[in-house]
């Protein structure tokens, strides 16, 4: 496998259970297994690291996430996989469990096993799966728990582990300068079209932007790299930008961090608490909020134990990234660029519900909802 290319966590999850299954198939483990990556369309051959069968019913095979990201937190995290034959009358033939490691769904206690990473489980082991047989097939992911701890997976309501996530083979290299041109020249497409447009921070503020009814065509996804897209926009000579994220991302924005890889920079627990000193919150509360181990946690705790405070202080964290924004549009661009571009910062939670919205964004919001 060539290594200048990545790949994302469920093709080594299907690579470890195509392995486990062929050691139940053919009595050892294969050194290397083909996978058809279904997205994109071709086949490509993994590494096995170990396997073997623990009994005639049973066997597992190891692989290692190799990402494309150094900065990727699953780099050569090992990937388990346990088959075993099940009932061959049970439906469905393949049935697929989330292990050690692997997320689950707190509302519902689903594992976080997404569409892709089923159907790539599934084609692959069909293949291989006798057709009067029947397998149970159980991804672990040893070091799943530990990792997710350094991931907002909890903020979105994933918790004990890391997803099996993505909608294709190729690990997008959220950090890299090839990705950030990737954003760019969408950014550049759709500037030339309005002069209006809505920076949404990942998947979470796409989806959030469908349910205000903003637009398709007026959004450009982000990843971290803030700055340089926000320059790249006034340059375009984008008039109106607004900002749609997660508030324990954008909330890096009112420290005036604006590469927000955690890896970078990470303030998010000082600035809030900073915020909240400012509001007048007591002491005792504050070394509260200040160990609190996210965002989300920390506005439970104050719409716990000071419930009036946590909006006003929300909209001033809102008001700050507008300012903080619009004074680095004025260190980086022109001046004229800079003046005449208005900025609004909308924020939400983990379930998606917006909690405060700057005064430029209230009326950026008014005017984006109106467009067809």
């Amino acid at each position: 496998m060539a290594t200048a290319v990545g790949y994302t966590l469920p093709v080594f999850a299907a690579a470890a259970a195509v392995a486990a299954l062929r050691c139940l198939t053919e009595g050892t483990c294969p050194s290397a297994v083909t996978l058809a990556l279904l997205n994109p369309n071709r086949c490509e051959t993994f590494t096995i690291a170990q396997g073997a069968c623990l009994d005639p019913q049973q066997a597992l095979a190891i692989t290692y996430s190799e990402p494309s990201d150094p900065l990727d937190i699953t780099r050569q995290t090992p990937v388990w996989a346990w088959v075993t034959w099940a009932d061959a009358t049970t439906q469905p033939r393949i049935h697929l469990e989330g292990g050690v490691g692997i997320g689950r769904h707190q509302a519902t206690g689903e594992a976080a096993i997404y569409r892709y990473a089923k159907l790539l489980l599934t084609t692959n082991l069909e293949f291989y799966c006798p057709s009067d047989r029947a397998i149970r097939v159980r991804i672990i992911l040893p070091e799943g728990a530990q990792l997710a701890q350094r991931t907002s997976n909890a903020a979105f309501g994933i918790v004990e582990g890391l997803s099996l996530l993505g909608t294709g083979a190729i690990a997008q290299p959220l950090t890299a300068p090839e990705q950030l041109e990737q954003y760019l020249a969408e950014l550049a497409t759709k500037a030339a079209q309005s002069s209006t447009l809505v920076f949404c921070i990942g998947e979470n503020g796409l989806q959030v932007a469908q349910t205000l009814h903003i637009p398709r065509q007026l959004c450009v996804k982000t990843a971290n790299w803030l700055g340089p897209m926000l320059v790249a926009a006034a340059e375009h000579n984008i008039q109106q930008l607004l900002l749609l994220g997660y508030h324990g991302k954008l909330i890096k924005l009112a420290a005036g961090i604006f590469h927000t890889h955690h890896h970078l920079a990470d303030a998010r627990q000082e600035v809030f608490t900073a915020f909240c000193a400012l509001a007048g919150i007591t002491d005792s509360l504050l070394q509260q909020i200040w160990r609190s181990p996210t965002i989300e946690a920390a506005c439970q705790l104050l719409a716990a134990k000071a419930p009036d405070q946590l909006a006003p202080i929300l909209s001033q964290i809102a008001n700050r990234i507008e300012e903080r924004t619009l004074a680095y549009l004025r260190t980086h661009c022109s001046t004229s660029v800079a003046r005449s571009l208005q900025v609004g910062a909308v924020l939400f939670r983990r379930d998606r519900q917006i909690v405060a919205t700057s005064q430029t964004a209230q009326t950026l919001l008014a005017s984006l909802r109106q467009v067809k």
